[in-house]
């Protein structure tokens, strides 16, 4: 049997948010462009069109 994980989540979403962040920041200076996230909707379904609105 193997021996359970505990990860703590906020120390990696931490470590995570800052290896992003730098990387976001040389796309920056590279390019002068910011990158952004977009969301596509695809199909009709109410609860996906109600979740993008909110976003």
């Amino acid at each position: 049997m193997s021996t359970p994980l505990v990860l703590d989540g906020k120390a990696l979403a931490k470590s995570v948010e800052q290896e992003l962040a730098a990387r976001v920041q040389r796309i920056k200076e590279k390019t002068g462009v910011t990158p952004i996230l977009a969301t596509i909707l695809v199909g009709n379904d109410p609860a996906s069109v109600t979740y993008v609105r909110m976003k």
